[in-house]
């Protein structure tokens, strides 16, 4: 089997701030890192190949300084690295990021069949959940969005099932291969890279792939050029001066008859339409009444 992970570097978002005057995000000094739903990708491909030997690449796009992260991956246990950067992908949206994604894994398949490409759910910079979805519909591949567990892996019959997160329950979806797999949060636990896997990654070379090596000719798909959102501001939430108030009592009914005095003070409005309501509820007990007492 053969494996993709596609990953991405990402600033550590505990650490962003925005500026005060432009409203723009201030990346210097910030620390770079894996993009932490990456890694839960990058663990369940490294599962698969701990049960079945299988062979796994991870890939980036974006600038050479993000050859830092794919080194870490290559500490944890994957087999090659691939950085793909060219200038002429700077400013890239979603939907130029997995075009150039799918042209590489495109390249990539025909040097050694693809079987599973993982990613992670979404990227903390963004948030968009798009990526994934648009290599699976540019490559043509089975597309399992927010999985949170594989079930069963059938190489031979090329066929797996996973457990799938939803609203309201879990899905158990079964597909063919090859496929595109966003992995949730939760369902494995990173393992850590240990001396011999980390003096690997230090040594291992990187592949360096610019827009020839990715198999990209259409210089309008990538890019700035190839990129139609426009993001028109950034801004943090302004913090609230609204300061938390004590309720005293010595009994907690005392406090709980004190905080609804408080309650109506700040909102006369609720005290008339809670009071209109209990009326209504009222009117409403004694017209079920009355017929018992006349039956009585």
């Amino acid at each position: 089997m053969h494996i993709a992970v596609c990953i991405k570097q990402v600033p550590d978002s505990a650490q962003i701030r925005v500026h005060p005057v432009t409203n723009t995000i201030m990346r210097q000094g910030v620390p770079a890192i894996v993009n932490p739903f990456d890694l839960f990708a990058l663990e369940e491909a490294l599962r698969i190949k701990d049960a079945t030997g299988a062979t796994v690449t991870v890939l980036t796009m974006g600038p050479p300084p993000a050859e830092e992260a794919l080194r870490k991956c290559l500490s944890f246990g994957a087999d090659h690295a691939i950085l793909i950067t060219d200038k002429v992908f700077s400013g890239a949206d979603t939907l130029a990021t997995s075009f150039v994604l799918a042209s590489a894994l495109r390249t990539l398949n025909e040097r050694q069949p693809l079987d599973l490409i993982f990613t992670g759910k979404q990227t903390i910079d963004g948030d968009t959940a798009q990526v994934g979805p648009g290599i699976a519909i540019r490559l043509g591949y089975q597309l399992l969005t927010y999985v949170s567990k594989i079930r069963e892996l059938d190489p031979a019959a090329r066929r797996l099932v996973v457990e799938r997160r939803a609203e309201g329950g879990v899905q158990v979806l079964q597909s063919a291969l090859p496929a595109v797999i966003t992995m949730l949060e939760g369902g494995n636990e990173m393992r850590f890279a240990d001396m011999p896997g980390m003096f690997r990654a230090a040594r291992q070379e990187v592949e360096i792939w610019n827009r020839d090596g990715a198999g990209i000719t259409d210089l309008t798909q990538v890019g700035l050029k190839g990129s139609p959102t426009a993001v028109a501001q950034v801004f943090g939430p302004k913090p609230k001066a609204v300061k938390a108030q004590r309720i005293e009592g010595a009994t907690p009914a005392e406090m709980a008859e004190a905080f609804v005095d408080k309650l109506f003070a700040d909102f006369p409005q609720l005290e008339g339409e809670l009071l209109a309501h209990l009326d209504q509820l009222a009117g409403q007990d004694s017209g079920l009444a009355a017929p018992q007492g006349e039956s009585a």
